[in-house]
Parts: structure tokens; sequence; C-alpha cells
């Protein structure tokens, strides 16, 4: 469909330039710490930039280590490792640390989150979402210890910026001695109230971390981070994280490692971006608050979080169409269709027609246990519904970048108005 020549859009005029699901936001100061890492040769995996980022990144989470990585995939995968390592001890020679054992896993989710656990040999056991959050549901969690009582891992992440209900989520844990690996990749400068206390997401598990890709709420272009309270758990991410050499005269390895370390050029980015964390969130915030004001007379509804015991980072803002309000529409494999239907609209009608116009959206993430490669893996759900595939066909992902003007986001609006007549 031409929807530039559909009479619905009708006045519309495209973008000059593209309107960003969410772009990186550059102010200046990452260029004078890149431009110090190259001035003083150190342009390796080692630096003041990474020095100062650790430093900085555990104070704002409130952790006393964190380790720089390459990226937040690899922070996840040395979590992994190392909770195996704990919950099972070192593994033989040809074996992950996860080896023949279930981890329980946030179902609707990137697979960064979880592709860990195969890296690791382990079986992911896809928890089902609740629609409060979009999260992993506690009482999905529940339900699967009474079939699995002898998983002792977690994985869990925090969807779009918004926190897990992590009180329930904690007391299960505990109830049934697991481990927690913290996926806060998109939650950076989030916040939950835990116990009374305002905690920052990256500080929530036992095993945390988040990422500094080019589309996060800071980046580095790249880049994650480990975070931790234990001393020896960053010794060991350092260690793992830098091919796992010895402390001897010689390259001495007596464990698998990797080339998991962060570079201080990247870390010069990241360090330039930390003064503008809060600026950022406040931008998200209005990008969110100003799509709900501008849906209201709309069949959808925002993506939805616990404004009392959280406070999202609103990294990106999603909505989903009310039920009664779906158009038709297939997705098969690698395709997908949809009817124009009045008073109705479907996400794929919406992502097309903003796309017509020069402005970048995106599906929901599509479930763990819808796809092809962990399509034989259990999913577990509390009632049976798969709350995550009904979000995953009915919600999307719209444009969010900060730099998104007001007069930009209303034309945004507009466009998913059209859709609807």
């Amino acid at each position: 469909m031409l929807f530039t020549e559909d009479s619905r859009f009708e006045g519309i005029e495209k973008f000059d330039n593209k309107c960003w699901l969410s772009s990186p936001t550059m102010h200046g100061d990452e260029k004078h710490w890149v431009d110090d890492a190259i001035l003083t040769n150190w342009v390796s995996t080692i630096g003041e930039n990474i020095n100062e980022v650790e430093k900085e990144m555990a104070s704002i989470i409130g952790v006393k280590y964190a380790v720089a990585l390459s990226c937040g995939t690899a922070a996840l995968h040395l979590a992994a490792k190392l909770a195996g390592e704990k919950l099972y001890g070192q593994p033989k020679a040809d074996s992950g640390y996860l080896s023949g054992k279930k981890v329980f896993c946030s179902d609707m989710t990137f697979d960064a989150s979880v592709n860990p656990v195969a890296y690791e040999n382990g079986e992911a056991v896809f928890i089902d979402s609740e629609r409060d959050t979009w999260n992993m549901d506690p009482d999905s969690l529940e339900k699967a210890f009474e079939i699995y009582p002898d998983v002792k891992l977690i994985v869990l992440a925090h969807l779009y910026g918004t926190p897990c209900k992590m009180e329930s989520i904690r007391r299960i844990a505990d109830e049934h001695g697991a481990l927690i690996i913290e996926d806060a990749a998109e939650s950076l400068g989030a916040k939950y109230l835990l116990n009374g206390e305002w905690v920052e997401t990256g500080n929530l598990g036992n095993y945390n971390c988040i990422s500094f890709n080019g589309n996060k709420i800071i980046t580095g272009s790249s880049g994650g981070m480990f975070l931790t309270n234990s001393k020896e758990d960053a010794d060991k991410v350092r260690k793992w994280s830098t091919q796992s050499r010895e402390n001897a005269p010689w390259y001495q390895h007596e464990e698998l490692g990797h080339n998991y370390r962060m570079s201080n050029i990247v870390a010069g980015v990241v360090r330039g971006q930390m003064p503008y964390l809060n600026e950022h969130i406040a931008q998200k915030k209005a990008i969110y608050e100003r799509y709900k004001k501008g849906f209201a007379d709309l069949p959808v509804s925002m993506n939805p979080y616990d404004a009392v015991n959280s406070e999202p980072n609103f990294w990106l803002s999603c909505l989903i169409i009310d039920k009664d309000a779906m158009a038709q529409q297939t997705r098969t494999g690698l395709t997908y269709t949809y009817k124009t239907e009045n008073g109705k609209s479907t996400p794929s009608e919406i992502l097309d027609a903003l796309a017509a116009f020069n402005a970048e959206g995106r599906p929901i993430w599509k479930p763990m246990h819808m796809q092809p490669i962990y399509k034989s893996h259990p999913f577990v759900s509390a009632n049976g519904e798969d709350v995550g595939a009904d979000i995953f066909e009915r919600g999307l992902c719209l444009p969010s970048d900060n730099k998104m003007t007001p007069e930009q986001q209303d034309k945004v609006i507009e466009i998913v108005h059209r859709c609807f007549r």
C-alpha cells in the first residue's frame, strides 16, 4: 500500500530527516575523552576512561564494583558462567557451566538475554509475561518451580526500561534457593521500590548487567558492564574477560577465557555520556507522556508500569491496540499481511505507515518460545493464556528518540490516528 497516496493520510508530509526509534544523542563531552585516549595513546582495553567509567557507574547504580565489557551480551554471558560455577562448580573442558541444567528466563525479550544460557549448554525454560509491566510473571514463575523444582537460576529482563515485579520475584527465588541474573540493558537509570528503599536496576539481582549499545539511554556506540557487590565475582569477570590470563611471567591459562573487555575509546564515549543520563530520562518520559495524552481518544494504551513501586527510564514508548479494535493481521515466518478496516488497525499497518513517512517504529519483541531456534524449549504460563504472544500480536514500539521535537511527535501521533480511519 502506498500510504503517501492514501486519502486517509492527505496533507501529511514525509519527515525530511528520519524520525528514529532511538538514536545516539551526543553532547561534545564524548569527543574530549576519546581525543584524550588517542592523544595519550591509551587506545586498548586499559586506560583512565575505563577506570573512571567503572567507578562512576558503580556509584550511580549503588554497587561496590563494576567491570566494563565489550557489550551487554558479554556481561550476560559471564554472569551465566559465574552463576553456573557458583551453583554447579567448574565443568569439564568440553562442557558449559550450565551443561544439562534448566534455567528460567524472561520470554518476551531480546534474544541476547537468553542466548548465554545456550552458550553454556543450559536449557532455557521460558516464563510468560504479565500485563502490569509486560515483564516476567511471578505467578508463572511459581508454577515453573512446581514443574521444575530443581532449577536454581533465573534470568530476567526489565522490558523497555520498566522494572520487573522484583519484590515478588526475589521472594520466590529466595524460597527456592535460586540465583537471579538481572538484564538491565534497557533500564539503566530506572528504579524499583524494594523493602521501602529505591534501588537502581542493575542492583536487584545476584549478577547484574547493563548495556551501552548505540540505541540505549546513554551509549558508548557499544559496550556493557557487569555490576556486583562481590570483589571475588568482579575479579573473576575481569580475568575471564581478558582471556583468563594467570598471574605468571608468561601467558598461562587454566580456565577458558574471552576477549570481552571494553576499549578505552568506547569508555571515553560512555564517560562523556554519563552526566546526561538524567536529562535523557526526562526527555524520554516527556515523549511517553505526550504519546499517552495524544492517544487518549484512540482504542490503544501505552506500555504499562507500576507508578507506586517503580520509576522507569521510559527508554521506548510502546502502544498496544485494544482487542476489539484489532483489524485482521497474519504473521507467518518472515512475512505478514493485514486488512484495512474502518475504526480498526494493526501494528503492521501502523509500522508500515510510519515507515512510509520516514519514521522508525518496531514490533514488540517476539517471545522467545515463538522463535524457531527455541521452539522445542518449555514454556510456562500460570493460566495458559500466553500473555506475551498477545502483546506481540497487538503491540508496537513507537519512535522514541529523545531529539524528536514536539512537532515531530505530533505528526507521528497524527499518522497513528489516521490508521484507525
